[in-house]
């Protein structure tokens, strides 16, 4: 038996789609037990906010992808890594794409003037974590060695 790494970090599905079922399944329980986030006199204020990390969240995931593809490296987690990404958002986070995807939940509950978005979203950045970032932590590890804990000591895992 040899210690070769994995090819991948082994995550079959892909992770935006715990933002999307938390956000869905909070949507179903609004429906049912509405509970809003803002009165109605702070909800302009509350859209602004909201669509402003909307389009703020949408340029830093895109920019988080442009970079993955420059670098030629796997975006999706079930895609082997070429390499150590540490330009452009990468600098400063090393889950830029996941941080791009929290803001942008919370923009959309608060667009959505849902409660219930924001209670969701602990649950699903623990699934995230759990599901994901562990994996794909323990596959860069195994993959890159000293070079990735190196990475890991320099640039957080958020922000």
């Amino acid at each position: 038996m040899t210690d070769t790494p994995p090819r991948s970090p082994g995550v079959f599905f892909p992770p935006p789609l715990l933002f999307v079922l938390g956000i869905g399944l909070a949507w179903l329980i609004g429906r049912a037990v509405p509970l809003p986030l803002a009165p109605d006199a702070l909800r302009p204020v509350s859209l602004l906010v909201g669509y402003v990390a909307i389009a703020l969240s949408s340029a830093t995931i895109t920019w988080a992808l442009v970079t993955f593809r420059l670098a030629d490296t796997g975006i999706y987690p079930n895609q082997p890594a070429t390499s150590i990404v540490a330009r452009g958002p990468y600098r400063f986070s090393r889950n830029p794409m996941y941080v791009g995807l929290t803001v942008m939940s919370l923009g959309i509950a608060l667009v959505a003037n849902s409660l219930w978005m924001i209670a969701a979203l602990p649950f699903v950045l623990w699934l995230l974590t759990v599901l994901v970032i562990r994996r794909e932590e323990a596959y860069l590890s195994s993959a890159f060695g000293e070079a990735y804990a190196e990475y890991r000591r320099s640039v957080r895992r958020w922000l």
